[in-house]
């Protein structure tokens, strides 16, 4: 019987445009429930599609400080975020949920000025 040989699968081989690049993390932003670290990753295969060292210039960031932020070990902060977001050429988006939350709630403050309360 011939021996099978598997290989190790990597999103990052089959994402080469900008469209599956963005359904991709489309679909790991609805997959995510709230865990950013995996959503770090989702951008950090991303990255590695585009090509890490690219992708880090265009954020302003090093190469190994990138591979960090985007192993999915760790939370990286926000900012890092946004900037790798915009390196890869993709931008966030809000979305109204229906039924989720109420609206927001105006109330004047001391000096009179209105402030938004959930």
């Amino acid at each position: 019987m011939a021996r099978t040989i598997t290989t190790r699968y990597d999103v990052a081989e089959h994402l080469r445009t900008p469209e599956e690049m963005a359904a991709y993390l489309e679909a790991c932003l609805e997959e995510a429930h709230g865990d950013a670290a995996f959503i770090a990753k989702a951008l950090g295969d991303i990255a590695r599609a585009k090509g890490m060292s690219q992708v880090a210039r265009d954020a302003g960031l090093s190469r190994e400080s990138l591979y960090k932020a985007l192993s999915g070990e760790r939370t990286p902060a926000f900012d890092t975020i946004l900037k790798v977001i915009g390196a890869l050429g993709l931008k966030l988006h809000a979305e109204a949920v229906s039924g989720a939350g109420s609206r927001p709630q105006h109330a004047a403050s001391a000096d009179g000025e209105k402030a938004c309360r959930p």
